[in-house]
């Protein structure tokens, strides 16, 4: 099937240089031969969730790690990381009176793309680290050569992660009447004491239900999707699959895959490939985004303009959000957009600190998503979601927020290998302050 996914001549950028031709074989051809991670019709589901959101009718949270590594791959990461979403989405629900579109990077975010292909520390020079599926974060010149059966074991990590998601959240672990034990394990911090309020008002409106004789089947287990980066094509092409149902292609790595900033050339293999497969798909763009480049990006990619199908992710930085975003919505609407609209707070937000340390400040994550609104709220348009890179656990990677993290405090739990992460109490200060904006609306 790889030939009808491959565009002639299109140039794939952000690539490894896989160094044994027959090694990468190999790989592809296991892939080829496993079950799919998701299947076509779930991704079918999620279109129409994306939809409703798209018209305001639904809001989106996507959140996950920056790169899912194997050893983080721990049942206790994952269900801190589950647990997390479904606080906040439980915040943004209750708060704002929305249906919350529930969405992990995870179950495949094992690739980051890279600004160079080496890395250069005390004089030595290596290949870069590329995630886990590709190399090891490990400097040294073993660790860091590409290994295509690492594209193997990211499949089964990836199938292991959401096959422990799908049991937390069909089985009854996020049952709406156990929301108090989504604050379980956590510390206390006055984040953590806002949820658990609102979890008490929970409990009572659910008494109230209750006692009105409401069924609470649709309470019992919540949708749940996986989403990653398309980034590295040898792993996304053998796992795209044609559906029995349609004959329509899907790749079946994820329910929702993206196109990031340093792959969405028009000409690039990367836009060539989401434009033959049928999942819900989003493009990043940044404040180098031209309104001419939104026109043809939506032609290629949704040229019947069907609600669902596309989501605009953006990521512009706090300071220039208000003045970036504006003319992309305008060129969007004008060419008819159908498109889902969500805000990524952090990547244009990433700075280097006095300590050396790549991070984020909380607060320019929060203007960011108040620009976001506040231009949305301006044109009519409809702000669809958030987009984070978040953990369930108690690290030390963005400055700011309730719990004033400092500078001098990011070497206490600085543990991402690519970009900083919220921690669980920012992610939880996070959605109050967004339901909050919804509330507005």
């Amino acid at each position: 099937m790889t030939h009808l996914l491959d565009g002639p001549g299109r140039p794939a950028a952000q690539q490894p240089s896989w160094p044994d031709a027959e090694a990468l074989k190999g790989a592809i051809d296991t892939l080829a031969s496993f079950p799919p991670v998701v299947f076509a019709g779930e991704c079918d589901v999620l279109r129409e969730r994306m939809a409703l959101a798209s018209q305001g009718k639904a809001f989106v949270l996507q959140g996950g790690d920056c790169a899912e590594t194997f050893a983080a791959a721990t049942a206790d990461n994952i269900r801190d990381r589950v647990k997390t979403i479904l606080q906040m989405a439980a915040v943004l629900t209750y708060g704002a009176s929305v249906p919350v579109v529930k969405v992990g990077r995870m179950a495949g975010q094992y690739a980051k793309p890279r600004s160079s292909d080496v890395e250069t520390r005390d004089g030595e020079t290596l290949p870069a680290y590329r995630g886990d599926m590709v190399n090891d974060f490990e400097f040294t010149p073993q660790a860091r050569i590409p290994d295509p059966q690492r594209m193997v074991r990211a499949y089964h990590a990836s199938t292991a992660t959401l096959n422990l998601v799908r049991a937390f959240t069909t089985g009854g672990y996020a049952d709406l009447r156990h929301v108090h034990d989504w604050n379980k394990g956590f510390v206390a911090t006055p984040a953590n004491a806002a949820y658990e309020k609102l979890a008490r008002d929970i409990d009572k409106a659910m008494r109230f239900m209750l006692a009105c004789g409401a069924d609470f089947d649709a309470m019992r287990a919540t949708e749940f999707f996986a989403a990653h980066e398309a980034l590295i094509l040898d792993y996304e092409r053998p796992l795209t699959r044609v559906d029995h149902r349609s004959g329509r292609l899907y790749d079946t790595s994820g329910h929702f895959i993206w196109i990031g900033e340093r792959t969405r050339d028009l000409d690039g293999a990367h836009i060539d490939y989401v434009a033959r497969v049928h999942n819900p798909i989003g493009v990043k763009l940044s404040t180098k985004t031209t309104a001419d480049y939104v026109e043809q990006v939506m032609d290629r990619l949704d040229p019947e303009r069907t609600p669902g199908r596309l989501t605009f992710i953006t990521r512009m930085g706090a300071r220039q959000i208000r003045d970036a975003l504006p003319p992309i919505i305008e060129a969007a609407t004008a060419a008819g957009a159908a498109v889902t609209w969500i805000c990524d707070p952090m990547h244009g937000n990433t700075f280097e600190s006095s300590s050396g340390y790549k991070t984020r400040d909380f607060a320019d994550i929060v203007e960011e998503v108040h620009g976001f609104f506040d231009v949305h709220r301006a044109l009519g348009t409809v702000p669809g979601g958030i987009h984070i890179e978040l953990t369930g656990n108690d690290v030390t990677e963005c400055i700011g927020g309730a719990e004033k993290i400092l500078d001098a405090d990011l070497t206490k739990r600085y543990e991402s290998v690519c970009d900083p992460r919220l921690n669980h109490r920012q992610g939880l200060e996070l959605a109050f302050l967004v339901a909050e904006m919804l509330g507005d609306d």
